[in-house]
């Protein structure tokens, strides 16, 4: 789960984090009476969940009330990358900017262990920096038993050039950064910029977090965060199921159990030349109700012209499997052709039950893939 700056803000303010003052408003009045209040000078930025807002004209600075309003008026509504702006953080200006830092936390899943990253080279896309100066980000690695140590934060502010009058300022920060990502199960928590005032001060401008799903249930505060209107209409839905599902651009409808089958069904999708149109796990959960679901958000999308649904029945029966896809398809009635690939415990019986319902199937996943990937061409070619 993505948190809007403003919230992520919030959260880094709690563990000592140093903010700018502000809050958030939905309308150019609201905006106006809140810049009066923060003394005149503000930046007002949209609240959207994705990036480029900058980019994109969402972010613009005001010098007084009139010009706040103003400038709310031009970015309320506006779309933002499919994103509708509806309502902007009013953030007090920072008194000079004479440095802008990037810093971040989030998991080395390599190493299997949280990792603090940062760069001078702040207010930019870190992607951009790792692919043209990587020897400008610094990284270090953090054990959970022992925390985020002094000399982890000394090595980092050196690094990147800090002057050293700012280093103890610098460790409290970046403690309080990881103790935000660690309180809250967090998979990332980010700055950019972090930035040194005109008055030698540490203020963080903008912030990222995101949270892991499977931890919500430990956060009930957090899962009441979640900003549902930013979120594509399938994804709620599926949410609803207890469905993992992503939406993609391509043409060939997935429904896996197992998230790591998933990928692996994507990825062979791609090596026969056709393009999967979601990620969709449906992890142990093969009941009919849960199968319709699946069916269902996968034929909402208009792109989809062929499924292949891939099952790996380890405790899950494949007959039963087979039973559910059977009963769903008598309440969600579509002529998009399917293939299934079941394996595993009571696959043959599956594959026997579907074969008498005159549907395609396959033993293995290359054979389902270039199956599925023929029929969305015969799809489109009969369109």
């Amino acid at each position: 789960m993505n948190l809007h700056e403003y919230q992520a803000k919030r959260l880094f303010a709690r563990h000592g984090v140093p903010i700018p003052q502000g809050d958030v408003a939905e309308t150019p009045d609201e905006v106006r009476n809140l810049t009066r209040e923060l003394g005149g000078k503000v930046a007002v930025k949209a609240q959207v969940l994705t990036g480029g807002r900058g980019k994109a004209g969402g972010i613009k600075l005001a010098g007084s009330p009139d010009e706040a309003e103003e400038r709310a008026k031009e970015i309320l509504g506006m779309d933002i990358k499919g994103y509708t702006v509806r309502k902007v953080l009013v953030d007090q200006q920072a008194p000079g900017i004479a440095q802008e830092i990037y810093l971040a936390v989030l998991i080395d899943r390599a190493q299997r262990l949280p990792m603090m990253m940062a760069s001078a080279e702040g207010g930019v896309d870190i992607e951009e920096v790792a692919a043209k100066t990587p020897e400008k980000i610094f990284r270090v690695h953090i054990d959970p038993a022992v925390g985020l140590r002094s000399y982890q934060t000394t090595h980092l502010a050196a690094g990147m050039g800090l002057p050293p009058e700012l280093w103890r300022e610098f460790h409290r920060l970046a403690t309080g950064l990881y103790d935000t990502f660690l309180a809250n199960d967090a998979s990332l928590t980010e700055i950019n910029p972090l930035v040194i005032t005109g008055e030698n001060k540490l203020l963080a401008l903008d912030g990222k977090m995101s949270v892991d799903d499977s931890a919500l249930p430990r956060h009930p505060k957090l899962a009441e965060m979640r900003d549902t209107s930013e979120e594509p209409e399938a994804e709620q839905r599926a949410r609803s199921f207890g469905l993992s599902y992503i939406k993609l651009e391509g043409n060939i409808g997935c429904m896996v159990n197992g998230a790591g089958l998933a990928m692996a069904t994507m990825d062979i999708i791609k090596l026969f030349g056709g393009e999967p149109a979601n990620f969709l796990d449906i992890g142990g959960g093969t009941e009919t109700e849960g199968v319709t679901g699946a069916l269902d958000i996968i034929l909402s999308d208009p792109n989809v012209e062929a499924i292949l649904i891939n099952i790996f029945g380890g405790i899950v029966r494949c007959d039963e499997v087979a039973r559910g896809i059977i009963a769903a398809l008598d309440q969600v009635q579509t002529d998009v052709p399917m293939v299934v690939r079941l394996l595993g415990t009571n696959a043959e019986e599956g594959r026997a039950i579907l074969a008498e319902a005159q549907m395609e199937t396959a033993t293995k996943l290359t054979e389902a893939a270039q199956k599925a990937v023929a029929a969305a061409e015969k799809t489109r070619q009969n369109r």
